[in-house]
């Protein structure tokens, strides 16, 4: 009985005809009582029995397939540049590897009520109504082996707003007179297909556009610092108007870049090959009999 409930707790409710999108230990517990499965049980039993293989049928998480029919290739080449290796060689000291992208729609929330700092017995409070004044996009770029960045805050995403960050970083020692410079980005329309490749190729001689698969922005390094303004910069979100949140935002990066030191990333190609596979084994098609 008690693998009978572990089993309809691993099924999605709409196979049995329930309108849920997913079992709470109460509509699980109402599930097995009326289905006959029990006459009685109690919800902290549920839990106990769930607990016993780790069953969490009330939570989920988003993921996605990989798509792009390249995705190896493409991915493999990204992770052996932060290894310091390109087409089968090591990098020379004159080569670099930058990874960029945008984070697009950054709102300045003002709070009706000013927030309070935090007191003896009180947590910060922050008002939940907010004036919208406006929103930005910051740019940046991360140098991934010497942990410099670049950033700056624009009015809104695109192709010019994105050429000015790599004039900014490609202008400036040692990029201006390095030997090559490897530019790792997604497929962002600021910076999409061969087009990109293209115009920025053509503008800076020495750089070389690297493109991720497509929704493979988790191997860009860029989006961890991003992460990081997210939760030390923009939470709560408080700011009087876009010039108070860009002088935030870059008053950061300033602040950040004096103790910065290269990610400790650990992904490899062999942990991508060992991805894959897992992948490819797991949603197999059985061969017809």
């Amino acid at each position: 009985m008690v693998v009978e409930v572990k089993a309809i707790a691993c099924e999605l409710p709409a196979t049995r005809a329930v309108p849920l999108g997913r079992w709470s230990l109460a509509e699980l517990r109402e599930e097995v009582i009326t289905t006959g499965l029990v006459d009685q049980v109690s919800v902290s039993t549920l839990w106990r029995w769930l607990n016993e293989d780790a069953i969490r049928p009330w939570r989920h998480r988003s993921w996605i397939f990989p798509r792009d029919p390249d995705f190896a290739v493409k991915a493999g080449r990204v992770l052996d540049l932060y290894a310091r290796r390109f087409q089968g060689r090591r990098l020379e000291p004159g080569e670099f590897v930058i990874s960029a992208d945008e984070k697009t729609s950054i709102q300045a929330r003002c709070r009706c009520h000013p927030t309070l700092a935090p007191a003896v017995a009180r947590v910060m409070r922050v008002e939940h109504e907010y004036e919208r004044g406006g929103a930005l996009a910051y740019l940046a770029a991360w140098d991934v082996h010497q942990a410099r960045l670049f950033g700056r805050c624009e009015a809104s995403t695109g192709i010019a707003p994105f050429g000015r960050l790599v004039e900014q970083v490609m202008t400036c020692e040692p990029y201006v007179s390095a030997h090559r410079v490897f530019w790792i980005v997604d497929n962002g329309s600021s910076h999409r297909g061969q087009a990109s490749i293209d115009r920025l190729e053509g503008a800076w001689e020495n750089l070389t556009l690297i493109h991720l698969p497509v929704h493979a922005s988790w191997l860009n390094q860029i989006e961890i610092y991003f992460s990081v303004v997210q939760r030390k910069v923009l939470t709560p979100n408080d700011f009087l108007d876009l010039g108070e949140l860009a002088q935030r935002l870059l008053g950061f990066q300033h602040r950040y870049e004096q103790t910065a030191v290269p990610f400790d990333w650990r992904f490899t190609r062999a942990d991508l090959d060992d991805l894959l596979r897992r992948l490819d084994d797991k949603h197999q098609l059985p061969e017809a009999a």
